[in-house]
């Protein structure tokens, strides 16, 4: 690697994992309380689009330095 890393103040802090997988999470959970409630069919269209996109967005933030 050729100095990839960024300084402490730089890039690095906005892509660290905790807070983006916290988020990840909470859009799946999201999704699935979409998912199983009883009132509005809109809310259960869009259930599984956001699961998706949260599952999504799970895998890349994996990816993201501690």
């Amino acid at each position: 690697m050729s100095g990839a890393v960024v300084t402490k103040g730089g890039v690095s802090r906005w892509f660290r994992r905790g807070p983006w997988e916290a988020g990840a999470m909470t859009l799946i959970g999201g999704g699935i309380v979409m998912l199983v409630q009883p009132w509005s069919i809109d809310l259960y269209s869009y259930s599984f689009v956001t699961i998706l996109a949260g599952t999504v967005g799970y895998v890349i933030v994996s990816h993201f330095p501690e």
